[in-house]
């Protein structure tokens, strides 16, 4: 039986911390990091919580050529 135990932190402050960091990342870049730390996370789950950071005015994500998309921290 495999036991699942929470993480120290929350999906949304690995973003937050990554994207202070690194300045801003494509979607695609992100996405691999964040997968690295949450095995368990979903595209649509990624798209979610990117969603409710923008709605939050926390981040600004901007299209870019085909597709993609970049992912910055508003300060």
């Amino acid at each position: 039986m495999v036991v699942k135990t929470w993480k120290k932190r929350p999906a949304h402050h690995f973003i937050l911390e990554l994207l202070e960091k690194k300045g801003s990342l494509t979607d695609v870049d992100l996405f691999n990091a964040l997968n690295d730390e949450f095995k368990d996370l979903g595209i649509k789950d990624f798209y979610e919580l990117l969603m409710r950071l923008e709605i939050g005015g926390k981040i600004r994500v901007t299209s870019m050529a085909r597709g993609k998309k970049r992912i910055e921290l508003v300060k």
